[in-house]
């Protein structure tokens, strides 16, 4: 009896283990079975906010903030008299940024406005030459009509004369005059014609010093025909001169041509630069853009004009700015290299290639998060739309 009772204390004890195990595996699978179910439910859920944010999504980190920088250049040589900025300092379009010795430029000024001056009493005195020419034309042509005066005249006591001595030839042989009279009234007549010959001889030299008076009217007034002070040829020039002298003395004082950062300043007080030479860079940044290289495998959809989300590692991801894609590339960086790469070789190996894509960003997002030229920046464009 004893032996019974021990043998069925001993199978209770075996079998109890079995109930616990049975139990844990179905508490595991059931586990399992929960824990499939919220992969399935994360994996699905994970796929539709791929689906609906992200699918048509192209992105890269290969993206840098550019801008056209405008470069100060010096327009006339001198030397540097006054440096008004430092670097990295901000400045405003028409700020002054360097001063150049001007004593030469205000000498240059007084002798255009000399020369100006010396132009304009030429012009004047070239009129009252022409003036004068024309009175002299006019006296001329009074001379000659004296000469022909005096011809008529001339021709006149010619006429007399050979009247005069017709007359007495005709009565010579009636003894009422007298050989002495004859003589006197032929040698009158001499008179009378060399008097007209000298008449004539005057009609001839007061045309020739009128014709010469008229050559000097022409003269005088080819200096002055279709001109006034202000247009004639030696005063413009004068002018010319003088706004080039002007010109260069507004130069002395080098302006910021744009709104932006002074980079890469050149220039100490003191130094003689030249006409030409760069003395510093601003750059615009309120007028900043993002160029992106994407690989050419993801240009299957990148059109002009998707929007843009780009991200700056200056700011982090708090950050986020909006732009529009306003332009590619014309082509790789490799094919405008100083080098291009030579690929018909025996050792060639296929590089995926990058191409820029021009990121226009908002003005207003640029005012309140300015970016630096150079910074890195991570850009995604929406595809969706095309």
């Amino acid at each position: 009896m004893a032996d019974d009772t021990a043998a069925t204390e001993t199978g209770a004890t075996a079998a109890v283990p079995s109930i616990d195990d049975a139990a844990r595996g179905a508490k595991r699978k059931k586990l399992f079975r929960i824990f499939g179910i919220v992969l399935v439910t994360i994996a699905a859920l994970w796929g539709l906010w791929y689906v609906l944010t992200q699918a048509g999504r192209v992105h890269t980190d290969n993206a840098y903030v550019g801008a056209d920088s405008a470069v100060v250049t010096a327009l006339i040589a001198g030397p540097v008299q006054e440096v008004r900025v430092a670097g990295t300092q901000a400045v405003k379009k028409g700020d002054i940024l360097v001063i150049l010795d001007d004593a030469d430029a205000k000498i240059a000024v007084a002798d255009a406005e000399a020369a100006l001056r010396q132009a304009r009493q030429r012009y004047g005195q070239a009129g009252a030459n022409a003036d004068a020419a024309r009175a002299r034309v006019t006296a001329r042509g009074a001379d000659v009509g004296q000469a022909r005066a005096r011809l008529r005249d001339a021709d006149a006591s010619v006429d007399r004369a050979q009247s005069e001595l017709a007359r007495r030839e005709s009565l010579s042989g009636t003894g009422a005059v007298s050989g002495e009279e004859l003589t006197a009234a032929r040698a009158a007549l001499q008179s009378a014609r060399a008097a007209r010959d000298l008449a004539a001889a005057g009609i001839a030299a007061a045309q020739a010093t009128q014709g010469s008076a008229s050559g000097d009217l022409g003269a005088a007034e080819a200096l002055v025909r279709g001109t006034t002070i202000d247009t004639a040829p030696d005063i413009a020039a004068a002018q010319a001169r003088l706004e080039k002298a002007q010109l260069d003395l507004a130069r002395t004082v080098i302006r910021a041509p744009v709104d932006g950062i002074v980079t890469n300043k050149q220039v100490q007080v003191g130094q003689r630069i030249a006409a030409g030479a760069p003395i510093m860079t601003i750059v615009p940044i309120d007028t900043a853009y993002v160029d992106a290289n994407y690989k050419e495998s993801q240009f299957g959809k990148i059109r002009i004009g998707q929007p843009v989300e780009l991200v700056s590692d200056y700011y982090g991801d708090d950050v986020v700015y909006r732009g529009k894609v306003v332009g590619i590339a014309g082509g790789t960086g490799a094919a405008f290299s100083l080098i291009p790469a030579q690929n018909a070789t025996g050792n060639w190996v296929k590089v995926v290639q990058r191409l820029p894509v021009r990121i226009a960003l908002d003005p207003q997002e640029l005012k309140a998060h300015p970016l630096r030229v150079g910074l890195s920046m991570e850009a995604t464009i929406d595809t969706r739309g095309n």
